[in-house]
Parts: structure tokens; sequence; C-alpha cells
């Protein structure tokens, strides 16, 4: 195997969990990959030889992004309705049927077309392992080929049948048929299951009842949860042990306590507040608490169409009270910890060498300088894409 020295990094970002910095910053760095994963990590004066080198110029190195909640499955455009949200319109779900019916009228290549513009355009802003969500065809056929679809770019497929009730059927009738038919249609092409927990979608014991009927075919479950109100969806996640639970935009006490007991991660979503013109999640409060939090994007094209992590780092340092060594650590440690994944999300010996080089000295111009095009390079499994 051939091994690659990566030197001259200015900062170097490494999320090792054993250090006593939360980014685990080494300056002056180096770190060498052989065979798709990180070999060794260190001052560049002490590196071992290399087969090859690839000087970064004193640029600061971070591990890629780890977006572990999008929707890139869809078809249509809904610029007018964030028009309207803009002009004064508040933002309610039923939007979502709009999407349904552009999705089910593409074609297979043309959903796969979109989901590979929008991939690619995460990556060039950092992003190296993404999870997508079905949730836009809320029928038995086009579920199931929204999730082949989406496989077709990660590994992290998550079946939302539990998006909206559609028109034409009632929330019984249709709980049903995502717990039924469609459940066994969409399995076999997803790790995850997912319900959204809110006022005009499903309520506690119907999102109950998918993630049981999830987990009897093998699927992780995971949760939309208190984005558009308080509600019980946060601390069912937290009862139900899930790994992770998103959006927790309105939080109680008895939530926030719920979500540090259980361990259970809150993923947090500012693009959607930035979008929507909602309150913007608390991280303080949150991380204050001892909650672990991520940051993801939700890129969707109705609440949020943004792919950018490195916007939601700076609205997250700017408006929700986090550092931007926390904001970063969000994105990619926390972010691979939500989708219970050890071998991304950090750049430690043994993990896949995912990486992005900024045009920058520091982590902290993620935030500091929002909106500028800061990533100069990105590697996954130590190869430039």
């Amino acid at each position: 195997m051939t091994s690659t020295l990566f030197t001259n990094i200015g900062e170097l970002a490494t999320n090792d969990p054993g250090a006593e910095d939360l980014l685990g910053l080494v300056e002056d760095a180096a770190l060498v990959v052989e065979g798709g994963r990180v070999a060794w990590v260190g001052r560049a004066a002490d590196a071992p030889a290399a087969d090859e080198a690839v000087d970064l110029g004193g640029r600061a190195v971070l591990p890629g992004f780890v977006d572990s909640h999008s929707h890139l499955v869809f078809a249509g455009d809904r610029a007018q309705e964030f028009a309207a949200r803009m002009a004064g319109e508040s933002y309610a779900a039923g939007g979502i049927r709009t999407t349904v019916a552009a999705t089910r009228a593409a074609t297979d290549e043309q959903l796969t077309s979109h989901v590979a513009r929008l991939v690619e355009e995460m990556r060039r802003q950092g992003t190296t392992t993404v999870e997508i969500k079905s949730g836009y065809g809320l029928s038995v056929r086009d579920e199931a080929r929204s999730l082949a679809v989406a496989r077709q770019f990660t590994e992290e497929t998550t079946f939302l049948g539990a998006h909206v009730v559609p028109e034409g059927t009632t929330p019984e009738e249709y709980v049903a048929l995502v717990t039924g038919p469609m459940l066994e249609a969409a399995a076999p092409y997803a790790r995850w299951i997912d319900v959204f927990c809110e006022r005009g979608a499903f309520d506690a014991d119907q999102a109950r009842a998918v993630l049981e009927a999830g987990a009897a075919h093998g699927l992780r479950g995971r949760l939309h949860a208190n984005q558009l109100g308080p509600g019980p969806g946060v601390r069912l996640a937290a009862e139900l042990g899930l790994v992770a639970v998103d959006h927790c935009t309105y939080l109680d006490d008895a939530d926030v306590d719920a979500l540090r007991d259980a361990g259970t991660i809150a993923t947090l979503l500012p693009g959607v507040e930035f979008s929507t013109r909602q309150p913007y999640p608390d991280a303080r409060r949150l991380l204050d608490a001892g909650v672990r939090v991520a940051l993801a994007s939700d890129c969707n094209p109705g609440s949020c169409f943004t792919s950018s992590l490195p916007l939601c780092i700076a609205l997250a340092v700017r408006d929700m009270g986090m550092t931007p060594a926390e904001a970063v650590h969000a994105a990619t440690f926390r972010g691979a910890e939500a989708l219970d994944r050890d071998d991304v999300g950090a750049l430690v010996p043994g993990r896949r060498a995912d990486l992005m080089v900024l045009d920058a000295p520091t982590h902290v111009h993620l935030a500091y300088r929002p909106g500028v095009p800061l990533v100069r390079g990105v590697w996954v499994a130590g190869r430039p894409v």
C-alpha cells in the first residue's frame, strides 16, 4: 500500500477524544495516510517517511463534515413558498405535499441526477459523509425507489414514510401502510427509520408504533421532534434510547434532562430557523446541561434548502451560543456519533482518512468569514475528490 504524508499543516483538528482541548488541535502538524486510513498524526518535525508527500502550505485541516440529517431525494421547487415566508407567512408542514407530487412524477434518472448534484455540492463544502432520507414519495413504490436512489450515494439511508399523512387517507390507515407494505418494500434499502413527530404530522403513539415496526425489521430509530412547538417527541426519543433526535427547537427543562440522562444526541439544524424565521435552538443551554449536540444541514426543498455545513456552523456560533470549536466538533465528531459511526468524524489513527483543507489558518475562519468558500480541497479515504 502506498503511504501519503500530508505536511506543513498550520492547524490540524483531530477530534482526538483523549486530547485536552475539544478539537484535539495540533499546530505545525502532519498526518500519514495508508490504505485509506489515518496511520499517524503529530508534529511535522516528527513525521515518519512516506511514499509521497502533499505540502498544504500552512493551511488548516479538519475532519470531513458528517451531515447526519438531509432530504435529498426530491423533485420540484418551492422558492415561492420561501418568498411567501420572507413576506411574513408562517411555516407549516403542509408544503411537503407539493414536493410529494413532483417527486412521484419524476423518473428514477431525474431523481438520481438531482441527488448527485446535491451530494457534489455538499462535498465541495467539506461534507464527506451524508445521511439521506426518503419521505417525499409517501407510497409503497415511491418510498422504496427513493431509498434505492439514496443508497447509490450513501450507506446512511433513512426510511421516512411517516413524514406527513398524504391526502385521501386517514392517519390510522396511513400508519398501517407505513408499518406494513411500505416498510416491507423500503427496509432492504434503509439503515434507519424516522418519524416526523409534530403537530400536523404524527403523534407520540403513532411515532412509537412506526419505530417499533422498524426495529422489528432491523432498522435503527430516529425522530424529527419539537421543531414547530413543544411536544412529546424529544422525551419519546430519550425513553426509547434513540441515538439522536433532530430539531429540538422548543425544549422545556424536562426535555433537556431527558436528553442528558438518556445520552441521546440533540441534532440541531440552524439552517431551518434561518429559512423559516423561527427561534434558533439554544445550543448553549444543552451543552451546559451536559447534552451532546450535533449540527446537520437538513437540506430539503421546503424548510431549508441549503447544503452548507459551513453556513450552519456560522449560524450556530452567531445565534445559538456555540464557540467555533464546539460548532466544528458538532458538525464532525458528534455528527458521526449521531449516525453511530466510529470510523469517520476524527483524524486519529485507524479512522478513515476523510479530511478537508481550508484556505485559512484556523477552523475559526468558518464562522469568522461566513459565506466565503474556504474549502480548498477534500479527500475521502485518503483520495482527493
